[in-house]
């Protein structure tokens, strides 16, 4: 047990090193060189640096310290602490490290920039950690007044590049939005999988021979819940199974072939999946070996042989 945790925190801080890694590239390489600024805290310190000759590692430091103060009172300590280290990681990366310019293009710095800032992001968050103090602060507000944590990011980003248009030019702040779009599309690909899952909750009066179908075609699995009809349109109240099930986005239409063929006043749910771990998803369901699936299979035919 102990050694199945060390490997966990080493994976962990590992991970985290990679996104520090890959945010001071970001930044060093592309950005900084440029004037392009990144959304949130690390916007901040980029738009002030092209205004006062401090070095950039400072500045990220010392805007930092506010949002992990409010952190300390928001989030868990943990988070806090790795987020600390993972704050000064970047700043001593980008302080030490000699990363050379790799090119001049306005929008190959854009979306580069953007890709390996959002890439280090999404990595440090998906491990515990935050390297941009504006969603704690989306935290704490979303706590404290119900608003949603992306609507003041956002707001928080429409001020610092309207800042940007007025400091700087119009240009580099259409340029920053853009590397800020891009960071945070990253962002979110890197947090909730490359994967595109789709959930989906199906009630049919022919459940039975949904589930044979989904089984044999899809080869995923099914849980399968007891329900009871409320006030329908049939106004009649009936016990039957409702089936959910967990499939990759490329094979909806399959599904909804196969319910529309057996049963095409079923009556369906699709929701978006970001995490899916065990269970039969990966088609590794043996329909010739295996028993409990032949018996289900079997016990259908007769049923439906009886009506």
């Amino acid at each position: 047990m102990n050694h199945k945790k060390t490997s966990n925190y080493f994976s962990e801080y590992f991970q985290i090193f990679t996104g520090i890694v890959l945010t001071s590239l970001g930044l060093k390489a592309f950005l900084l060189p440029n004037g392009f600024l990144d959304g949130g805290v690390t916007g901040i310190a980029l738009l002030v640096r092209t205004q006062v000759d401090i070095n950039m590692s400072y500045l990220l430091v010392v805007f930092s310290i506010p949002f992990l103060i409010l952190g300390y009172f928001t989030v868990s300590k943990r988070i806090v602490i790795k987020s600390i280290i993972s704050i000064l990681g970047v700043a001593l990366f980008i302080h030490f490290e000699n990363f050379q310019t790799i090119t001049n293009d306005k929008l190959l710095i854009s979306i580069f920039g953007g890709l390996l800032v959002g890439s280090g992001i999404g990595i440090a968050i998906r491990n515990g950690s935050v390297l941009d103090g504006s969603e704690i602060l989306g935290i704490f507000l979303n706590d404290k007044f119900g608003i949603s944590i992306g609507k003041i990011v956002m707001f928080f980003n429409i001020i610092l590049f309207t800042v940007t248009a007025f400091v700087e030019t119009i240009e580099i702040a259409l340029y920053s939005i853009l590397t800020y779009i891009i960071a945070a599309k990253v962002t979110d690909t890197v947090i909730e999988g490359f994967e595109d899952f789709i959930g989906v909750t199906i009630v049919s009066k022919k459940n039975d021979l949904i589930k044979i179908a989904i089984l044999e075609e899809l080869g995923v699995g099914l849980t399968i819940y007891k329900g009871s009809s409320g006030f329908g349109s049939q106004g009649v109240s009936e016990e039957f199974d409702i089936i959910h099930t967990i499939i990759n986005r490329i094979d909806i239409k399959k599904m909804h072939r196969i319910i529309d063929d057996i049963d095409a006043e079923a009556f369906t749910i699709e929701f978006d999946v970001n995490n899916v771990k065990g269970g039969v998803l990966r088609h590794y369901l043996d329909k010739k070996k295996n028993t409990k699936f032949l018996k289900l299979k079997e016990s259908v035919a007769q049923k439906e042989n009886n009506i």
